[in-house]
Formats: C-alpha cells, structure tokens, sequence
C-alpha cells in the first residue's frame, strides 16, 4: 500500500507558458530558451531550444527545418560562439534545425544517434510515425549513456531515457542540477508514445531511473519547466499504470479492437487526437503482450482484436 503522504496523485499538467516564438529569454543563470513557431496539439506552443553558457555556448535541439528560427537564434546570439549543437532525439521538431545550424556556424551535432524502431515492422504494418521521424539525423558524435560534452563553464551529461523514442537522450546540466528532458516528460502533457519507433516498456523503465534521481528542475522540450521533478514523474508513472489497469479491466470482460479501448478509456478525446490515443494503447498493449498479460489475433496488432492472455 502507498503512503497517502507519498501518493502525489495524479500529474498535474501545467498549460501556462510565457515562453515568445523568436525571443530569446534567460530562465536561469546558464540557460535561455527560444521558442519555434510550430506549435500544434502535438507540440503546445512549439519546440523549445535551448542555449546554454555565455560566450562559447551549446544549443540544445535547434527544432524544425526552419530557417527563420534558425536565424531568430543567430541573431540573438550576435557577439556569442555556437561551440556545440546537442540534440535529444531524432523527430522532426527538434533534430532538422541542427543540420541549419550547424551550416551557419561549423559547430559539431552530439547527442542521439541515428532514428532507429523500438521493433521491426509486422506483416502488413506501416511506418506509422515516418512522417515525425527525421530519417536524415546524423550527429557528428553520439554520446552513449553517462558520456558528456564540455565549453566553458558548462558541463552536459547524456542520460539515456528511451521509449518515445529509442535514441532518446535526456541531458544533465552539472553547474545546475538540471535536466533538459526532452520528449520524456513534459509538464503541459504525458508524451507519446507510438510503435513501432516507440515502446512503453523502455519509457516506463526510463521514468523509473528519472524517479530516483536527484534532479532539481527539468527543462522539457515543449511548455514549461518541471518543478518538484521526483513528485512529478511519480504521478506519470501512476498515471500510466491507471491506463494499463484499465485497458486490462476492459479486456477482461471481452476481447476488443483498439479503437473500442481509445472510445471506453478516452471519454471526451478530442477528435484529432484519437489517433495518437490508439497508438498510445497500442504501445500499453504491446508491453502487456511482452510481460504475457494481453495477446492478440491477425498481424497488425492496432487492427486486432486483442484479448487476456
């Protein structure tokens, strides 16, 4: 039984965000952070880039293939050196710009390595995320789980975190005791999770190692930061195990399509989001398949009919 006291119940998502597309702002002695002008349902108001250090400084995830935050970042940076572009993973709202930026100013890309799935694809399936998926990532040095990358004043520490995607990084700021958390968690929303690139099994143990750290703030790659990181991420991963509880409870009485689970367990989705739903069930159901708690019949598991195993 948890303690009541230690129960942080469920995560309590944060929609308030000062942060301006083109404007670069301090948000800590070491950090500031601009935001891209891309927002949409899947990136709040758009991908957060980072700046780190004074003088010879890292960008952490320069953002799409935009030019003009590209340029919005340069210029902000007048009198200033990009000595390294760090990059937390290979989607198409935080990678691309790193090939932009690196152009601009010859400074090398560290960080993830290339996209590659959680799995292969089954018989019949589809690369459901190739469109999110930037294909074209290629770093000048990836850095393996504990490795960093130094400039003056700042040290950046990789801190393998996958699941939403499997080349994620998270990346520890040692002058702060802060981490740049990327797409792993988020304080405006829970992320996604999506086979075949992503998996739920890798993401859940991710946020267990989160649990135990000692981090004081999480600077996430969309809306604000995460203050109370340890409480935070515990209601994540309460909040995940809800879902799981459930979607076993709704099986439990028949086998069902994943479209019936998304209906049943997503009261009120809004239309558009639907989709990453299913995917996000498809990810819970695929874990539960691989702990031998849930199957299903046919070949491509997000049209089956899955049942109790």
């Amino acid at each position: 039984m948890t303690n009541a006291v230690d129960d942080p119940g469920p995560p309590r998502f944060d929609l308030a965000f000062d942060g301006e597309p083109g404007r670069l702002a301090a948000v800590s002695p070491l950090v500031r952070r601009i935001v891209a002008d891309n927002p949409s349902p899947f990136t709040f108001r758009g991908t957060n880039t980072y700046v780190v250090g004074r003088g010879a400084v890292a960008v952490i995830d320069p953002g799409p293939p935009d030019e003009a935050h590209v340029a919005a970042l340069l210029d902000a940076l007048k009198g200033e050196r990009v000595d390294t572009i760090v990059v937390t993973h290979s989607h198409r709202d935080h990678s691309p710009g790193a090939r932009l930026l690196k152009q601009a100013t010859g400074a090398p890309i560290v960080g993830c390595g290339v996209h590659r799935p959680a799995r292969a694809l089954a018989e019949g399936e589809t690369a459901r995320l190739e469109a999110a998926n930037d294909l074209d990532h290629l770093p000048d040095r990836e850095l393996k789980d504990g490795e960093a990358t130094r400039g003056e004043g700042w040290e950046l520490v990789a801190v393998a975190t996958p699941g939403h995607t499997m080349n994620h990084l998270a990346f520890h700021l040692t002058q702060e005791n802060a981490l740049f958390s990327g797409d792993h968690v988020m304080g405006w929303s829970t992320s996604v999770v999506a086979p075949p690139d992503g998996a739920m099994g890798p993401y859940m143990a991710s946020l267990e190692r989160l649990r135990t750290r000692d981090d004081l703030v999480y600077w996430p790659g969309h809306g604000g930061p995460v203050r109370e990181p340890q409480r935070f991420v515990r209601a994540l991963i309460g909040h995940r195990r809800q879902r799981e509880a459930a979607i076993l409870a709704r099986l439990a009485e028949r086998p069902r399509a994943i479209s019936e689970l998304v209906a049943l367990n997503y009261a009120g989705l809004a239309p558009r989001l639907k989709g990453a739903a299913a995917l996000s069930t498809l990810a819970h159901l695929e874990d539960l398949a691989d702990r031998g708690l849930a199957r299903f019949e046919g070949v491509d598991g997000l049209s089956a009919t899955w049942r109790v195993a």
